[in-house]
């Protein structure tokens, strides 16, 4: 395995144990050489579940490089969204515990005076019948 795809794997903290790899029979246009050569690659990660199968070149050495690689982009992008997700969640806890700026207070006293002077209009009904 390139060292590459070894670094990427490390990086994510993702043991190569985990991951479980078959070479299969592909599929589609190619005639007598598809249906004879297990040229695809089935990766299947078991921990997350995520499954990546290769056959867009003819040679399996190459298919297994390029499932690899995607196999660590999915990876990657699984573990990015669980940072960007965590991240938001502390910027929403930051806004709704900051205070509020002078205008913002001035506004929804403004908005208070405002709702109470409407609230003061309402009478009692049939007091005046």
């Amino acid at each position: 395995m390139p060292t590459l795809i070894q670094s990427k794997l490390h990086a994510l903290g993702v043991p190569v144990s985990d991951v479980e790899e078959r070479f299969i029979r592909g599929g589609g246009p190619g005639g007598q050489k598809i249906n004879k050569t297990s040229s695809t690659v089935w990766l299947r990660h078991r921990p997350s579940g995520i499954e990546v199968r290769c056959q867009a070149e003819r040679s399996q050495s190459a298919n297994r490089e390029r499932a690899w690689l995607e196999l660590c982009g999915k990876l990657e992008a699984r573990v990015r969204a669980a940072r960007d997700s965590a991240e938001q969640e502390r910027e929403k806890g930051r806004r709704q515990t900051r205070q509020k700026s002078r205008g913002q207070k001035v506004r929804m006293i403004q908005a208070k005076k405002h709702r109470a002077k409407h609230k003061a209009r309402r009478g009692r009904v049939g007091d005046e019948w």
